[in-house]
């Protein structure tokens, strides 16, 4: 008999989109049950960060121990993290905005899909994302990104070699400014300025926002159950009608208990990978293909954007590569396209370069100790100044850039596994040879502004920040959601956050997949009855 639990709402993962979807209910709608369903475990221990800082500094090591589970990985994923914090716990919390051009690439270019809301109104949730993440930054450069609030902080102080890579990088006519982050520059949430030590990848001190810290303040307030190492496998249709009516799961900790729970509203928090492959498990005689999926497009529209950098050598006072290592420079220079002209979208970071760790021979192969490898290190450093410049480019999926389930790999429980394959466009693959033209162009005239050089370039094979699956828009025959998530096929179940956005735009995505799950939460807490509060 399986052990049941039942609740007003189920929300399934456990990463960023799910912490601020159960945040924002608990908060609208104060008395409503909240159950949160993570496969991966709880990593409640910040007294232990310092150590796991150590270890990665020591070794290069994953600083959190046991985040991932060997059986639930899928082909084409970037991260194996599963842990309540999802992705967000290697997060090294960027917080870049999107631009009105992403929403309009249909209206504006006559390129892919426009979004099935404008920017005004996403613009107005990214607000609330940062003042709940806890962002600092300041206004872009460019009046086109006009903001209606104020980043909640003043931005992150620049270090002494930013200044000098900004110097360069704004000869060149792009101007540059810190990078917005979701780190402290003072106290807010109740968690510590940025020490800026430089582990962003973990932050030992509670500076950087992580879904933990929310997830324990939710537990510690009884606004929410959370139920870990728990993998929920299919979703169960009501037998009348087509609401979700449960939920079932395996326990890691006790494999052979059958688990459901049961709620009004069901909603996917689990990323883009996990909630577009439980919709595809979730296959029933009434939709064969899948739950939400009678038009075939669970799945599709996979995205993300690709990368293109080079090292740059240039000329500019010494610098001294290795503090706060986590901040970096942007221009929003390339955010727009002009009408008329072949599209070309991109961002522009600078990150700090150098030559690394110490080497222990000199040019001659002289062994060196003590002062003398210190000196030498120096001097390679003050001789090199050198940038690492990268563009996110913009690539438009087609739809054949899928996810689909592979019958030959399958987890303990026997569930197929998730195989992803991206794909571009026509129109994205027809304009690639001019598009990394330009940006061969763009390092450049970089490096000539600086009198320097362009040592080498670097092109990813692979799509960073990563959405797509469960396309929202306004036809059922081309999307699976409506704007806030809403599946068409079934009014009580949701996707939140990376899987709806139907394009990975040309900068990091989580702010904007934050901003989606806040929009969310407002049509959630409407839709659950009152006699539920």
């Amino acid at each position: 008999m399986a052990t049941v639990h039942e609740s007003d709402v189920c929300i399934i993962g456990g990463g960023i989109s799910a912490a601020m979807m159960a945040e924002k209910l608990a908060q609208l709608r104060p008395g409503v049950k909240i159950a949160v369903v993570e496969a991966g475990r709880k990593i409640f221990d910040l007294e232990n960060r310092f150590k796991y800082r150590q270890r990665e500094r020591d070794y290069g090591d994953n600083p959190w121990p046991r985040d991932s589970i060997k059986d639930q990985v899928s082909n084409g994923q970037i991260s194996r993290t599963m842990a309540v914090g999802g992705q967000a716990l290697h997060w090294g919390g960027t917080c870049n905005r999107y631009s009105e051009e992403d929403l309009r690439l249909k209206s504006m270019y006559g390129l892919y899909v426009d979004w099935p809301m404008d920017w005004k109104e996403l613009e107005k949730y990214c607000c609330e994302a940062e003042h709940r993440l806890g962002v600092s930054g300041e206004p872009s450069a460019y009046p086109e990104d006009w903001r209606s609030q104020p980043y909640p902080m003043p931005p992150m102080p620049l270090t002494y070699d930013l200044i000098q890579y900004k110097k360069w990088g704004d000869k060149s006519g792009y101007v540059f400014q810190g990078v917005p982050q979701a780190k402290n520059t003072q106290p807010w949430g109740g968690r510590s300025v940025c020490l800026r030590c430089g582990t962003c990848e973990i932050c030992p001190t509670g500076a950087k926002y992580s879904p933990d810290y929310t997830f324990k303040d939710l537990l510690a307030s009884r606004k929410i159950t959370l139920h870990d190492r728990t993998l929920v496998r299919k979703l169960v249709l009501d037998e009348r009608s087509t609401r979700i009516v449960a939920a079932r799961a395996s326990s890691y900790e006790r494999p052979d208990e059958e688990i459901e729970y049961r709620a009004g509203t069901f909603i996917l928090a689990a990323g883009h990978i996990w909630s577009t492959h439980l919709l595809l498990l979730s296959a029933c005689p009434r939709f064969p293909n899948g739950l939400a999926n009678s038009t075939d497009q669970v799945g599709r529209y996979m995205n993300g954007h690709a990368i293109y950098a080079a090292m740059v050598e240039f000329q500019s006072d010494e610098v001294f590569p290795g503090m706060n290592n986590g901040y970096s420079l942007i221009s929003r220079k390339f955010f727009r396209s002009p009408v008329g002209k072949t599209y070309m979208r991109h961002d522009l970071r600078i990150f700090p370069g150098g030559v690394g760790l110490p080497k222990l021979h000199g040019d001659g192969g002289t062994v060196l100790l003590g002062d003398d490898l210190l000196s030498s290190w120096q001097q390679k450093q003050r001789s090199r100044p050198i940038a690492f410049c990268r563009a996110y480019y913009d690539i438009h999926p087609s739809a054949e850039s899928r996810l689909t389930l592979d019958a030959n790999r399958k987890n303990r429980w026997g569930d197929p596994l998730p195989d992803v394959f991206h794909d571009a466009d026509a129109a994205t693959k027809a304009r690639a040879a001019e598009t990394r033209r330009h940006l061969d162009g763009v390092f450049a005239h970089m490096a000539k502004a600086g009198d320097g050089t362009v040592l080498r370039h670097i092109a990813s094979d692979y799509l960073d920040h990563p959405g797509g699956g469960c396309r929202m828009g306004t036809d059922p025959a081309a999307s699976v959601c409506d704007s806030f998530g809403r599946t068409h096929d079934h009014a009580n179940l949701f996707v939140v956050g990376a899987p709806t956005i139907p394009a990975a735009s040309v900068t990091n995505g989580t702010l904007a997949f934050v901003a989606l799950t806040l929009r969310s939460a407002d049509e959630v807490a409407r839709d659950i009855p009152e006699k539920s509060a």
